[in-house]
């Protein structure tokens, strides 16, 4: 048994979060208040956005978007077949329909000429998704959004502090979602952004949140109760603060691992030129033919020796049993890259409360059960 314990995740929380928290509790304005506008306008800054609009969660914000940005009955939106639930759920709860469409290898995102053969008179909108902490090929979605008149959507969940040679992840669409749940790269709990540059999805954001309120009892829309809460915010200030000396380290984490990990037969992350991987996850492809061993073996003995990991994502989303139910094709037949990546990735321990020591452990304790096969 090793002597080591070493965690898929950990929230980077400290004593200034503990403090923040504190201070919210003894002020006795714990719901929404002043501090949630401060931590609105300090995001946006950090984004290089307009308006930030803070809600309960991450999927709360990409359905309150979509809804802003008038998305619903009848509308189609093409999301990636390789990601977290919630992308496309949250198409179904505003009344479209997500289409699936496939992703690129390299960097397990939307894949634009799969996007491109997707695209019918009723498409509506794209949602890029910035998976494990690489930003999408914004610059050729722009594109065919914009050739096309389609709204462009990012789920930027997974993705806070990314960077393309276009600009910020969050400022480069019609709209963005950011999740705040305790894994991310910076955590409020549980908690969400939006961020735009359109006043007019950010005048709709804020009534939907708020039982589409415009002002005291006065409602004009049909909304919900989605605010943020002031122990979240106060949370948030302190994360945010904290966020780019936390990628520093997750980069420096997924930097030792890529060194100790090349030449195994391992597919490693990449980071194209001119975008910047903030490493939500570091994730490896296992090709049992290059490296001798499953995902599943390897996963298996890794746990063993003390070292956690985990499968982002074990099943495309066409294949999930709801969109089965609801007649949709197999991701063997439409989407066989994202089909690929689900047998084949696997995460390792990149959060930034490992030490060196316990990265270097990950990495080498790798090299030695692929050379023990």
């Amino acid at each position: 048994m090793s002597k080591y314990r070493v965690r898929i995740a950990e929230p980077d929380i400290g004593e200034e979060e503990i403090k923040a928290v504190v201070d919210v509790l003894k002020s006795g304005w714990l719901a929404h208040g002043p501090i949630v506008e401060e931590f609105e306008r300090k995001f946006a800054e950090y984004v290089g956005v307009r308006h930030a609009i803070a809600v309960v969660n991450g999927t709360a914000a990409l359905k309150t978007l979509l809804w802003s940005l008038g998305i619903g009955e009848g509308d189609e939106v093409i999301v990636p077949c390789f990601t977290f639930f919630a992308t496309a759920s949250t198409v179904l709860m505003v009344g479209a329909k997500p289409v699936f469409a496939d992703i690129e290898l390299e960097t397990y995102n939307l894949d634009p000429e799969s996007v491109l053969e997707r695209i019918t008179p009723r498409t509506k909108a794209i949602i890029a998704v910035h998976l494990y902490g690489h930003p999408a090929n914004m610059r050729a979605l722009k594109e065919i959004a914009e050739d096309h008149k389609l709204v462009l959507v990012e789920d930027a969940a997974q993705a806070h502090g990314a960077r393309t040679p276009e600009g910020n992840v969050g400022g480069l669409g019609d709209g963005a979602a950011f999740s705040f749940y305790a894994t991310k790269n910076m955590t409020t709990g549980e908690g969400g952004m939006i961020t735009t540059n359109r006043d007019d999805v950010a005048e709709l954001a804020r009534l939907y949140r708020n039982h589409g309120q415009i002002s005291k009892y006065v409602h004009v829309v049909l909304g919900e109760n989605l605010r943020m809460t002031s122990i979240q915010a106060a949370i948030g200030l302190v994360q945010l603060a904290k966020l780019e000396s936390m990628i520093a380290r997750r980069r420096r984490n997924a930097a030792i691992l890529n060194e100790i990990l090349k030449n195994t037969g391992l597919v490693l992350p990449v980071e194209k030129p001119g975008y910047r991987h903030v490493y939500h996850q570091y994730v490896v492809r296992v090709d049992s033919e290059k490296t001798g061993v499953s995902r599943d073996e390897l996963a298996k003995e890794l746990k063993n020796r003390g070292i956690e990991v985990a499968i982002h994502y074990p099943r495309p989303l066409p294949d999930q049993p709801l969109f089965r139910a609801l007649g949709y094709p197999s991701s063997a037949t439409t989407c066989p890259n994202a089909l690929l990546a689900s047998k084949q990735v696997l995460s390792l321990p990149v959060h930034s409360r490992l030490t060196e020591e316990q990265v270097r452990y990950v990495g080498e304790t790798v090299r030695e059960i692929l050379a023990g096969f």
